[in-house]
Parts: C-alpha cells; sequence; structure tokens
C-alpha cells in the first residue's frame, strides 16, 4: 500500500466526474482543493443539481452529454454500481486516444470483466474503490477532505496497461488517499465481508424497531445501525451485483450468530464470554 503523493503542480488539465452525489462532489472538491487539474468537468441527468453544484464550488463546468467529456483525460464514474460499465461505454466515443476511465463502485469483478476489452482503441479503464462515504447521500455533503488518510482500491488485471496503472495511482495518491492493488474478484470478497454484510446486519436489525420501542433506542442501537440509512436503491444494487460473495458472509454469519444464540440458550456463560471475548480482541484490532 503506497503513500500520498505530495505535488503542487496539476497531474491533468481537465477531468471529468459523472455523478455529481456525495462522492462525485466530494471527487470534484478534493481535485480542486489538492490542485489535481485544472478544470472539472461535472456530468449528469440533471442540469439544475449540476449547476448547483458548480455554484457550490465544487466542479468548474457542467454537461448532461457524452460530447462534454472530450477534453477530458481522466473519467471518474461515480454513478450507481448497476450503471458504471454502461456509462463508460456510453462516454468512451466521445474521448480521444489516451483517455483513462476510472470508477469509484463499492463492487468491482462485474463492471471490469463487462468493459474488458470493450474499449475503443487507446481508451483505457481500471477500477478503483475508494473507502469512504457517508450515510448521507447528495453533492450538498460533500467534503473535500473525505479521502484524506483513507484507502483507495485500485483493481488491475493483466491486461492493464502500467501507465493506466500509474496515472490512476496517482490520481487516488494525489487526493490524500493510500493506494492498495487487488484483483477485482479479490476486491469483492473482501468487500462483501467488511462494507456489504455491515449493511445488510444494520438493516435487518434496523427493521425490527417498530412502535413504541422506538424510544428506547439509545446509542448502542443508533450507532450499530447507522448505515441502514444509506439510499436503498444503491445498495440494493450493490447487494445483487455482488450476489454470491455476499451470500456466503451472510451465511458466515448467520452460523456466528447461532453459536452465540446456542450457548445462550444452553446457559452457558463461560462459552459465552468465551465468543463475546473473541469478537471484542478482533474489534479493538482495527
Amino acid at each position: 500500500m503506497s503513500a500520498p503523493v505530495p505535488s503542487t503542480e496539476a497531474a491533468f488539465s481537465t477531468v471529468a466526474v459523472v455523478g455529481v452525489g456525495l462522492i462525485g462532489g466530494s471527487i470534484g472538491a478534493a481535485i480542486k482543493r489538492h490542485g489535481v487539474a485544472r478544470t472539472v468537468i461535472g456530468v449528469g441527468r440533471n442540469r439544475e443539481r449540476l449547476e448547483a453544484a458548480r455554484r457550490a464550488g465544487l466542479i468548474d463546468r457542467v454537461g448532461t452529454d457524452g460530447s462534454q467529456v472530450a477534453d477530458a483525460e481522466l473519467v471518474v464514474v461515480c454513478t450507481p454500481v448497476d450503471r458504471i460499465a454502461a456509462d463508460v461505454v456510453a462516454l468512451a466515443p466521445h474521448v480521444r486516444g489516451g483517455t483513462v476511465f476510472t470508477d469509484a463502485g463499492s463492487v468491482k469483478q462485474s463492471i471490469c470483466t463487462s468493459l474488458r476489452g470493450g474499449l475503443p482503441p487507446g481508451i483505457g479503464f481500471i477500477g478503483s474503490h475508494p473507502l469512504a462515504g457517508s450515510e448521507k447521500a447528495g453533492f450538498e455533503h460533500a467534503d473535500a477532505d473525505l479521502f484524506v488518510g483513507r484507502v483507495c482500491i485500485v483493481t488491475p488485471d493483466d491486461a492493464t496497461p502500467a501507465g493506466v496503472r500509474t496515472r490512476v495511482r496517482h490520481f487516488w495518491e494525489r487526493l490524500g488517499m493510500q493506494v492498495a492493488e487487488m484483483s477485482p474478484a479479490r476486491h469483492d470478497a473482501v468487500l462483501a465481508l467488511t462494507s456489504h454484510l455491515p449493511h445488510a446486519v444494520a438493516a435487518a436489525l434496523a427493521s425490527l424497531l417498530d412502535g413504541p420501542d422506538t424510544e428506547f433506542a439509545a446509542s448502542g442501537f443508533r450507532d450499530t445501525t447507522r448505515i441502514a440509512a444509506g439510499d436503498a436503491e444503491l445498495w440494493a444494487a450493490i447487494f445483487c451485483a455482488n450476489r454470491e460473495p455476499l451470500i456466503e458472509q451472510l451465511d458466515r454469519f448467520e452460523l456466528q450468530v447461532s453459536k452465540l444464540r446456542a450457548a445462550i440458550a444452553a446457559d452457558d456463560r463461560e462459552r459465552v464470554i468465551q465468543l463475546l471475548h473473541a469478537a471484542k480482541q478482533r474489534r479493538e484490532r482495527l
């Protein structure tokens, strides 16, 4: 895992950010904060929202069609995971040779597989996943420091040109991130445990609270279920795109819960302590 690269020179003349929500807006803000590009183009479907993001200082220019990315050297696609591959394919004919695409999606294998060999000659793609975010949505919550000190996973394969890998790594490093590389499949297996399973568990737990019991939900319940407030459509797309690894982790979680349940049902205090202590030790490693 590499450390951020300090620099005061713009690494790119123009970067396009497709999908200017929380992550896309934060990327735009971070690019401008750290001087990574001279111009940031925001691309999306809603011109009114894009203009509001421009007035907020997150982007410099706006566009609602592919022609707006023509002079971008780097295009960062921040749309929902079930749209990323199609968005890259739609935009690729509009850019010049040498342009690099990357993304910010929480699932990698389906996207990378769809795009492998499917882009015009001279156009590169490498998957990225900045491990930063919030349960909040919209560019109104964008934060130029969202990525500082956080990890970004980049997912090259054997066919990824070295220059494409270097440019994308350098981009995330300039935003203040530490960059790790792994295969798309490895990424999806890891994130199924560390990101997708926690959201599924938080959502299931939150769904149990109803009626008059709500007023007694203190900080423990609120902290544990905070991420369940995330956008339902976005997370449904993530769960379905990473179905098999997530199911595997859900099975592991059910097994662990069943062990705790069995110990409690048997009034086996020592076994309960053993399970809780093991969990405490692993949590403290974080």
